[in-house]
């Protein structure tokens, strides 16, 4: 079973009079334990496109398969659109369960520490991982993300005594913590340096190998790109190689 499939995807926005389609007819899959990049220049849909992936931004038209669930599958996508709030909670849950998000801005809360700030989405709870772990568990579990991650000295430092390499590194621990098959990463390397980039890159080609964590990206970074075991290319919207 695949951990992602898209089925015949559309987007499309109404820009003043011009109808611009954003993700034009996109189909693919991608397996479970795959280190995946959506690649395309700027201005290709690669980020509208794992937007919806990611169950942020709603299709026009078309199916989004997560671990075998239709996400859309009764739903009216024309009628959702001008009522969204509709589909919020539903939406809600299948994110908590099945992905994690990393930002290439990284989105810490500065007024929390780094410990505090991973374990954020399991105080939200409504996961797999926040529901099945008492809190020496928890505890248990951070500290282990910590350390895989190189923050153990760290755990009691705010967002703004860290690098950016730091930032990040906090950023993909808490992607991590619900225990998400999925974890989706817009341009993760896009504000570090490319000694910073390099070392995240290799931290999450292990923690996709040791942990059999679906890694996916949106990227025009090469270097993620050549390190991917499967490449999808979008191009004004269409998918060229999936």
């Amino acid at each position: 079973m695949s951990a992602i499939e898209l089925k015949n995807i559309c987007k499309t926005y109404q820009m003043d009079k011009v109808e611009v389609k954003a993700v034009d007819n996109a189909t693919f899959s991608i397996e479970k334990g795959e280190f995946a990049a959506i690649s395309g220049p700027s201005g290709s849909g690669k980020s509208t496109l794992l937007n919806i992936i990611g169950l942020v931004d709603l299709p026009s038209s078309g199916s989004v398969i997560l671990d075998g669930k239709d996400v859309y599958a009764s739903v009216n996508l024309a009628k959702c659109a001008k009522t969204p709030l509709s589909l919020d909670s539903m939406l809600t849950h299948m994110r908590r369960t099945h992905l994690g998000f990393i930002f290439q801005t990284f989105n810490l809360i500065p007024v929390l520490n780094v410990k505090e700030n991973i374990e954020l989405p399991l105080k939200l709870g409504k996961s797999p991982a926040a529901d099945s772990m008492n809190k020496k568990e928890r505890d248990e579990w951070i500290d282990f993300l910590l350390e895989t991650v190189g923050l153990t000295d760290w755990k009691k430092h705010k967002p703004s005594e860290l690098s950016g390499g730091q930032r990040q590194r906090v950023a993909i621990a808490r992607a991590l913590v619900t225990k998400a098959p999925v974890i989706l990463a817009d341009e993760p390397t896009a504000n570090l340096d490319s000694k910073n980039g390099e070392q995240i890159l290799e931290l999450m080609k292990k923690l996709n190998e040791d942990l059999k964590t679906t890694f996916v990206f949106s990227t025009h970074d090469q270097k993620i790109v050549n390190m991917s075991n499967h490449v999808i290319r979008i191009r004004d919207g269409k998918i060229l190689e999936a």
